[in-house]
């Protein structure tokens, strides 16, 4: 997919000589470099995922502080960071070729500024148009299109023996910022010093309290943050000359294969951001006509939070298990952990929310375990040149998640009053998921074992 190609030696943004797999350049120059930029861009990477699911936070309070928006309305504005990020995911797979990782990690991150500036000054009035927001919540997707250049820009980097600890090191880490979204968004709205320089308060109806928050906070809180990212990697980061083959990326779509990886990529990594978008609100949907109902985002961040720390771990036992096996034990528990959790989504009484969250964290956990297989796997699947391209194409289609799940879980309810149905469609998705795995990957004999 990618090979070196050298740029003129005046250019002083790109690197005139990269080739990690050289020990003695390696432990002279190259761990060094390799090292520092998986920093700065794993940095940008988790404002990236905040930025990104910062929206499926926001909403549970929107309609606290006088926004007048139906639960299906909230729902399509989980759908759209998802439905932005997907696309953009597509287009970003060929930024490092085209601009270098310099460049591209910088203005992907100064991209960030539009939605989170947008966000703090839409919220602070609730008569702001529902397109508007519609159009921030698009926006947000601009984080979830990031991944999608920076871990090719990771990936060039590191010797071929490192990258998969190097990616998932990356990608583990990257998604925690999905739980910083939703775990500093009740912590930030309350602090008052913060939100002076860019507005005042609103009054939060909370049936029969109110209270003093500051919702604007929730999103300005990432933008000096945003602005240090941006200005770290421009002065931080070097590119290494590539360049990419338009004939052999297409390739990759004649391979039945790409599209078997592209489902269970789906079941794996689609499943964890469409249901960390869907979180929060679902326990407000679902939970919050209780009497001292429980607040979405105390318990919501727990389940991108359990899934990332699982990717991390799971990555290195990837390297010694194989990627398949664990894959197929992802599938198994994700399947058991939705059946489980379909009993809960009719609750009588808060007493069945500990169960209804337990069976919610099992899935994220089961999730992590596939995000972390799958990215082993692609790699023995598929050629060198080949397989770049697939974990770029999968992570494109798998990020259309929140938007998938978001929209499901929406049009459930309209039609049947509650999610039961959606849990067993998702569990019988899981099942179809887990055989294809088995067959192609796993058995024995089977075609391309991984």
């Amino acid at each position: 997919m990618l090979s070196q190609n050298q740029k003129p030696a005046q250019d002083p943004t790109w690197l005139s000589e990269w080739t990690p797999e050289k020990e003695s350049f390696w432990e002279s120059e190259g761990k060094a470099r390799a090292w520092k930029t998986l920093t700065v861009t794993t940095f940008n990477l988790v404002l990236a995922f905040a930025t990104w699911f910062m929206v499926s936070a926001i909403v549970t309070r929107l309609q606290g502080v006088g926004f007048n928006l139906s639960t299906t309305q909230l729902f399509w504005l989980t759908a759209m960071p998802g439905l932005a990020a997907g696309t953009l995911r597509i287009a970003h797979t060929f930024f490092i070729p085209l601009f270098g990782s310099r460049h591209t990690i910088t203005i992907s991150t100064l991209s960030l500024l539009i939605p989170a500036i947008g966000w703090g000054i839409a919220v602070q009035n609730p008569e702001t148009p529902y397109w508007v927001l519609m159009l921030l919540a698009f926006a947000a997707g601009l984080g979830g299109g990031n991944f999608s250049s920076f871990m090719p820009s990771t990936s060039l980097f590191f010797p071929k023996k490192l990258q998969g600890t190097a990616l998932g090191i990356q990608a583990g880490i990257g998604n925690f910022g999905v739980s910083l979204a939703q775990f500093l968004t009740p912590w930030v709205i309350g602090l008052a010093g913060f939100a002076s320089l860019a507005g005042g308060s609103q009054t939060f109806h909370d049936k029969t309290k109110t209270s003093e928050i500051f919702l604007q906070n929730a999103p300005y809180v990432y933008v000096p943050l945003i602005l240090i990212g941006a200005v770290w990697a421009w002065f931080a980061l070097k590119s290494i000359p590539v360049k990419a083959n338009p004939r052999q990326i297409l390739t990759i779509f004649k391979d039945k294969h790409t599209w078997v990886m592209t489902s269970i990529y789906l079941m794996t990594f689609g499943a964890f951001s469409g249901l960390s978008s869907a979180f929060p609100l679902l326990i407000k949907t679902l939970y919050g006509g209780f009497e001292n109902a429980p607040v979405p985002l105390q318990y919501a961040f727990f389940g991108p939070l359990i899934g990332s720390a699982v990717r991390v771990v799971f990555g290195m036992v990837a390297d010694k298990t194989g990627g398949a096996i664990l894959t197929t034990i992802s599938g198994v528990g994700m399947l058991t952990s939705a059946i489980f959790t379909s009993f809960y989504v009719t609750p009588k009484s808060l007493e069945e929310f500990p169960f209804f969250v337990a069976g919610m964290l099992s899935l994220f956990f089961f999730s992590g375990i596939g995000n972390a297989s799958t990215f082993r796997q692609m790699p023995v699947i598929f050629p060198a040149t080949q397989a770049a391209g697939v974990i770029g194409w999968t992570a494109a289609i798998a990020a259309y998640g929140p938007f998938i799940v978001s929209m499901l879980i929406s049009s459930t309810i309209a039609a049947t009053g509650n999610t039961v149905a959606f849990f067993y469609g998702i569990a019988a998705f899981f099942l179809f998921n887990v055989a294809l795995n088995h067959y192609f990957y796993g058995r024995k004999g089977a075609e391309r074992p991984s």
